[in-house]
C-alpha cells in the first residue's frame, strides 16, 4: 500500500511538472491588436501573389534570445514563442520573444544572462543601456537604432524590440504595457545609475566569471553521462575558460596568453585529462580569490578623462615647444 501510495504521489508530481509547462502559445503571446499595433494574420502568398490567411506566430524549442550567451539548455529544453505587431501609423515592425525556461540549474543565471547582450565583452555595461520603472514594473532597455526591452518573469524571459535607425519613430509602450500586464516583471528594482556604480559592475563581472567554471562543470557532467560527445564538450569549456581568464587578467592582473595556448595545445590533441586539471587549478585559484577586491572596474570611465586629459597636455607641450623653438630661431 506504502508503495502505492509514493507511486501515485510521483505520478501527480510528474502530470503538474509537465502541464505547467505545457501549455499554449496564448499564454505567452496576445494573439490580437494592441491598440493602435496590427497582429498580423494575413500575408502575400509568395508564389500567387495572392492574400492568405497565416498564424501569425511561432513556436519552437530553444533558449530564445539567451541561446547566444551561452545559456546552458543541454540537460533540458525550453520553448520560444515569437511573433510581431505592425503599428498602423508608422508602419514599423514591433518584434516579440517570450522564452519559457524549465526551471532547471540553470536558470539561477537567467537574470545575469539577460543582461549579458547589453554590456561590453569584460561587463561594463553600455553606455546606452537602461533601466525603466514601467506601470510599477522594472524592465531594462537598450536604446541603439530603435529601443530593445527585456525583463524576466519568473522562469520566463521575454524581449520586446522595433528597429529605427533616425530614433524618430513613437516607442511602442502600448505593446511594451500589455505584455507586462500578462507577464508581470519579477526583475528588483534598479536605475540606470544604479547599473553603473560600482558595486553592480563588481557583482556582475564576478558572477560572469562564476558562471564560465560552472558551465565547465555542466558540459563534463554532461560528457560523463554519454549525452554530449568529447569534442563539444572540451570545445564549449575551453571556450568558457578562456573568458574566465581573459575577466581575471583584466581584474585580477594575471596574465592569460600562456594558459590559453596550453589550453589550445590540449584541445588540439583531444586531452580531457589535461583540460580537467586546469579547470580544477582555476576553480581553486577562485575559490580563494573571489571575494577579494578586484582592479580595474572604474578604470574604463577613469581612463576616457585620463586620455582627454593626456591629449591636453601633449597639445600644449606641442605647441609651448613649437613657440619656444620660433623664439629661440627669432632671438637666436
Amino acid at each position: 500500500m506504502k508503495h502505492k501510495v509514493i507511486a501515485v504521489i510521483f505520478i501527480l508530481i510528474t502530470v503538474i511538472a509537465v502541464t505547467s509547462y505545457a501549455q499554449t502559445p496564448t499564454d505567452y503571446l496576445i494573439l490580437q491588436d494592441i491598440d493602435s499595433y496590427i497582429f498580423i494574420t494575413q500575408a502575400k502568398d509568395f508564389i500567387t501573389g495572392q492574400p492568405k490567411t497565416i498564424l501569425g506566430y511561432s513556436t519552437r524549442g530553444g533558449s530564445g534570445i539567451l541561446a547566444g550567451v551561452d545559456h546552458f539548455s543541454s540537460d533540458h529544453t525550453d520553448t520560444t514563442y515569437e511573433t510581431d505587431y505592425i503599428n498602423r501609423t508608422d508602419r514599423f515592425d514591433v518584434e516579440i520573444q517570450v522564452t519559457q525556461h524549465t526551471g532547471g540549474d540553470s536558470d539561477k543565471w537567467l537574470m545575469h544572462e539577460v543582461e549579458r547582450d547589453f554590456r561590453t565583452y569584460y561587463g561594463l555595461p553600455d553606455d546606452s543601456f537602461v533601466a525603466r520603472q514601467i506601470d510599477n514594473n522594472t524592465i531594462i532597455g537598450l536604446s541603439v537604432a530603435g529601443w530593445t526591452y527585456r525583463w524576466i518573469s519568473g522562469n520566463k524571459v521575454i524581449q520586446i524590440q522595433y528597429h529605427d535607425s533616425q530614433m524618430e519613430k513613437p516607442e511602442p509602450l502600448e505593446v511594451v504595457q500589455a505584455y507586462l500586464a500578462k507577464h508581470p516583471s519579477t526583475l528588483p528594482a534598479i536605475t540606470s545609475a544604479d547599473l553603473r556604480t560600482s558595486d553592480n559592475k563588481t557583482a556582475w563581472t564576478k558572477d560572469e566569471m562564476e558562471r564560465r567554471l560552472w558551465l565547465c562543470d555542466k558540459w563534463f557532467e554532461q560528457l560523463q553521462t554519454g549525452k554530449v560527445d568529447q569534442k563539444k564538450a572540451l570545445q564549449e569549456s575551453v571556450r568558457s575558460m578562456n573568458i574566465f581568464l581573459d575577466y581575471r587578467e583584466k581584474y585580477y592582473g594575471l596574465k592569460a596568453a600562456d594558459e590559453k595556448s596550453l589550453l589550445a595545445g590540449y584541445l588540439s590533441a583531444n586531452n580531457e585529462a589535461g583540460i580537467k586539471t586546469k579547470l580544477q587549478e582555476y576553480k581553486a585559484w577562485w575559490g580563494a580569490n573571489k571575494s577579494g577586491s578586484i582592479i580595474g572596474i572604474l578604470s574604463v570611465y577613469t581612463h576616457k578623462i585620463y586620455n582627454h586629459v593626456s591629449q591636453f597636455i601633449r597639445n600644449m607641450f606641442t605647441l609651448l615647444t613649437s613657440a619656444l623653438r620660433s623664439l629661440m630661431a627669432m632671438f637666436g
